[in-house]
């Protein structure tokens, strides 16, 4: 696994931040550890007492079966998501409180109360009913990062239907394979798209992913532009369909076990993964995260960073905000677009007390330099969260300084998960110390482990291995849409286990280190390193914006290290760039870890969700089929 020697200068980084004490006495959860520990003592019991806060149509009968791999929760409890992020609000109060609020890259606005937003969904609802969607009916969403996109999710929740939501900008091929794969009866869309000012034209794209395509029986077209497209056979517009629709839908009676999305994880190689989520489980954990991990207060105003067509987006952009009555903050585009000071002007203007994001948006934020924040209020911030991708102890030193004012007024926290996993399993709580380079520790209802390949558990301290979760909890994904061999898969790669696929050590503490995916793990003379490690001590050094390394075979060493690295602003690529570079990381970790090459890029290549696509970098270096690349940002 990772080798003790080449992880010392995460090992070393010192100088924890306490969070603010101010913080710490108003938060709603005070103990996660003693949360956690009865969470996995009783887990009956602690998630019974959660899920009483919401509705149900009908009670539980028997709270957890697990029939390895295979389990339930809640079994014969009856409810729809749906009713518990909008029903349950209009008889509380909220009917007039702002549930979404939505911005475009122009500095157009959207508010939408509650009772507003109940009536576009019910509308849409019947919409969907009336072209003859129903429980069970798969229905695929390519639509932009406007209101539009959530009332589709919400109206195909509260009539049963399976949503699939598909980002944006995908292109055609990805686009047709996720619709075949669902077998989809309808597919929303919209003609366009923005980001950095440009259109993208996402009627062009789904034109040429559905050509041919008997399996869809209509396409629901949000026509934006003032010139609109001529709807074709089998379209339907959007707004004819919520015009001519009531605005009363009884929300449909689901079985807690009942599906209610498929997503699609991206990024990797082979047939895409479509993740499977259900009504009540994922309701129950991704609000209860939602409430004690991001503590969002009821007068609160939340913003995540992230696309609905992400599983960020699902669970907090649209599920678990509106189950908990939060008012959230949504923006379609770039956040350094139209200026980069942007993200700090949202931020003063609408008084944003919560914010999630991800490392990648704040090393942007960093490489543009500290003079940007300091023109704003940013006082309202009390939380900032981030997940995705390893957070490196600069970037999170650089946003609590000139972010969250060096704790005077704000705190930032990392945290970790994935597609499947639907909500938080790693984290640092706003109660105890941040140790920069360490996700932190884990969260209620996650039994964290690391184990070596045989599955053995490893106990001493700093020591890496594979990152396993030994108990499912409600929020984690049921199945594989059409492949349950791949869900057993991934339980019994490693027996008695789910394997994450990311390399991990934990200190004595209990505080995870995730060094990065099991395949990203460099292989230099014997010694393991992991990437995400060679990266961090790069990007540490002040001239660096982001960085990014590969292993290229190497017939003496095995492999070496070449690295790919972004400039911030006022610096220049040149040898004596290369040579300080290099030392810097041999400072940092070691002579093992110095990369052979370095070469300066002005981006790298990214996931639409801002993750760095190592294995196009390798690929490209190697002359070797980059696999599926429909993820990559244009």
């Amino acid at each position: 696994m990772v080798n003790q020697g080449q992880i010392d200068h995460l090992l070393q980084e010192s100088g924890e931040i306490i969070p603010p004490a101010s913080l710490v006495e108003q938060v709603y959860l005070k103990d996660h550890k003693e949360a956690h520990r009865q969470s996995i003592e009783d887990p009956e019991g602690f998630w019974s007492r959660v899920a009483k806060e919401l509705d149900w149509i009908a009670p539980w009968d028997k709270v957890f079966q697990w029939d390895y791999p295979t389990f339930q929760w809640f079994l014969g409890g009856k409810c729809n998501i749906t009713a518990n992020c909008l029903d349950r609000h209009l008889t509380s109060g909220k009917r007039n409180k702002a549930a979404l609020v939505w911005l475009g890259e122009d500095g157009s606005e959207r508010v939408y109360t509650y009772g507003r937003l109940a009536q576009l969904v019910n509308r849409f609802a019947n919409g969907l009913k009336s072209l003859g969607v129903g429980k069970g009916d798969r229905v695929v969403i390519y639509m932009p990062l406007t209101p539009e996109g959530a009332i589709a999710m919400l109206a195909c929740a509260r009539i049963g239907a399976i949503h699939s939501v598909v980002y944006a900008g995908f292109s055609v091929g990805a686009l047709r394979e996720r619709i075949l794969d669902a077998q989809a009866k309808v597919l929303i869309t919209a003609d366009a798209g923005y980001r950095r000012g440009n259109k993208v034209d996402l009627k062009g794209i789904t034109d040429g992913a559905v050509e041919g395509l008997d399996v869809l029986q209509h396409i629901v077209v949000w026509r934006r532009e003032d010139e609109k497209p001529e709807l074709l056979p089998k379209e339907v517009d959007f707004d004819d369909l919520m015009a001519k629709s009531s605005i009363y839908c009884e929300a449909e009676v689901m079985d807690s076990e009942d599906p209610l999305y498929i997503l699609y994880t991206s990024g990797t190689t082979g047939k895409p993964k479509g993740v499977l989520h259900v009504h009540g489980g994922y309701m129950v954990g991704t609000y209860y995260h939602f409430k004690t991990f991001w503590d969002v207060k009821d007068d609160d105003v939340y913003w995540c960073t992230s696309d609905i067509g992400w599983v960020v987006g699902h669970s907090y952009i649209v599920y678990a905000p509106l189950i908990a009555g939060a008012t959230t903050v949504f923006r379609e585009g770039a956040i350094d677009y139209p200026h980069p000071g942007v993200f700090y002007e949202v931020v003063e203007k609408y008084g944003v007390n919560v914010v999630f994001t991800a490392p990648t948006a704040l090393r942007m934020l960093m490489r543009y330099g500290e003079s940007y924040p300091q023109q704003y209020d940013l006082r309202s911030m009390r939380l900032l969260t981030c997940a995705g991708e390893p957070l490196n102890p600069e970037a999170l030193r650089w946003t609590y300084e000139f972010l969250c004012g060096n704790g005077e007024w704000g705190h930032i926290v990392d945290n970790w998960w994935q597609t499947e996993t639907g909500a938080p399993c790693l984290g640092t709580p706003a109660t105890i110390p941040v140790k920069p380079g360490k996700v932190g520790i884990a969260l209620p209802g996650a039994v964290m482990d690391i184990v070596d390949r045989e599955g053995e558990p490893i106990t001493e301290p700093d020591k890496g291995g594979f990152l396993v979760i030994k108990q499912p909890f409600p929020h984690f994904y049921r199945t594989v849409y059409g492949e349950p061999e791949r869900q057993a898969q991934d339980w019994n790669t490693i027996s008695g286990c789910y394997l994450t696929g990311d390399v991990a050590l934990r200190d004595a503490d209990g505080y995870f280190t995730v060094v990065g995916r099991a395949d990203d793990v460099l292989n230099v003379a014997g010694h393991r390193i992991g990437s995400a490690e060679v990266e961090s001590a790069l990007v540490s050094h002040p001239a660096v914006a982001e960085a990014a390394v590969i292993g290229k075979p190497d017939e003496l060493r095995g492999e070496t290290i070449k690295g790919f690295v972004t400039l911030r602003m006022g610096y220049e690529p040149s040898e004596e760039m290369v040579a300080a570079l290099k030392a810097h990381v041999r400072q940092e970790i070691g002579p093992i870890a110095v990369p052979a090459e370095l070469e300066f890029t002005p981006t790298l290549p990214k996931t639409r969700s801002g993750k760095i696509m190592r294995r196009l970098l390798k690929a490209q270096e190697l002359g070797l089929d980059p696999g599926d690349i429909t993820t990559l940002e244009e």
